[in-house]
């Protein structure tokens, strides 16, 4: 059964969280594990009309059989996790989650120590950057010394092995975009800690060999949150607003700078991730008269054409075209 990879390919909100929770329903993963940096990152689920915004919890939540996992590479804030447990009780969560033993933990402290950075460089301020920071210095609480995470702690790459062994499909979620990794990406505009597939799949404690898919996801123009450069940025507002990408930041609420589809950009961050396949979200913005398509014979001529140009310009297939926000609005040519 198909270990499956998903990062992003630009500067995160990629709408990677789309194409989670749709591989989430349609694959029916037995895992969903997440790796990737911490409470930074906002992953969206628009779901049955209810729309779901994820710091922590993995995007696969909405299939109710699937086990959840967050790896030990993941820093996590009790309080922002508790919180997420809360609004998503619907689907019983709190009884499929488990914690790595060995997540570091974020304390308010860290917060406080993050709005000098925010000032600087445009962090989100929620205190990921000292508390990785902290973690190098190995002075970081971790999952095991927070008394109210222990019912929910596990050994993540146990787990992992175990359901390889077992020959179960699993589905690992990385977080932020390819260009925000602190070793590839533009810094010191950047996050904290790589955000790769080979660092989201040390993230979890899984090896590259298990690995059948690496899917990166691509929005099909490019927004970033904060400072840092951005290729051909547009910086006419009225003409975003009139092109309908004018976006707000999932976790912070900031206006995101927008730009056109970057290939140079893209075709880094396939080479950078090992990418098997990419998938690209948002066409129906560039193409309305592509929202809510499920088949690509269906398509408008442009929407096509502009595919097959990004295709040919990144050197991998494009398996997966998200046609609005539900999770159902995709074509899946796999």
């Amino acid at each position: 059964m198909p270990v499956t990879v998903v990062v992003g390919g630009f500067f995160g909100d990629e709408g990677k969280g789309k194409i989670l929770s749709y591989l989430a329903i349609h694959d029916n993963p037995d895992i969903v594990a997440r790796g990737g940096v911490g409470p930074n990152a906002g992953h969206t689920v628009v779901y049955n009309g209810r729309e779901y915004k994820l710091r922590q919890i993995p995007s696969g939540f909405i299939n109710p059989k699937a086990r959840l996992l967050i790896g030990p590479g993941v820093l996590v804030n009790p309080k922002v996790l508790f919180e997420e447990l809360e609004r998503t009780k619907e689907f019983n969560v709190s009884s499929r989650l488990g914690i790595d033993y060995q997540v570091g933990i974020i304390e308010e402290r860290h917060i406080k120590m993050d709005q000098e950075l925010k000032k600087e460089i445009g962090t989100t301020g929620t205190g990921t950057g000292p508390a990785n920071a902290e973690r190098a210095l190995r002075k970081l609480k971790v999952g095991r010394d927070i008394e109210e995470l222990k019912p929910r702690l596990t050994d993540v790459p146990g787990e992992l092995h175990k359901a390889v062994e077992e020959n179960k499909s699993i589905l690992i979620e990385g977080t932020q975009g390819t260009f925000l990794s602190l070793y590839h990406g533009t810094y010191p505009y950047v996050t904290s800690k790589d955000v790769t597939a080979p660092s989201i799949l040390a993230d979890v404690g899984l090896g590259p060999r298990f690995v059948d898919d690496v899917v990166v996801v691509f929005k099909s123009y490019v927004t970033r949150v904060g400072p840092g450069p951005l290729d051909n940025e547009i910086l006419d507002e009225e003409e975003i607003k009139r092109r309908g990408m004018e976006e707000y930041g999932t976790v912070t609420g900031r206006h995101r700078r927008v730009a056109p589809f970057n290939k140079r950009l893209a075709r880094r961050a396939v080479m950078l991730n090992g990418a098997t396949m990419a998938a690209i979200t948002k066409l129906d913005v560039l193409f309305p008269k592509a929202r809510g398509v499920t088949r690509y014979e269906d398509l408008p001529k442009e929407a096509k054409e502009r595919l097959e140009d990004i295709e040919d310009a990144i050197g991998v297939p494009i398996k997966l075209i998200s046609t609005g926000p539900d999770v159902h609005e995709i074509i899946d040519l796999r």
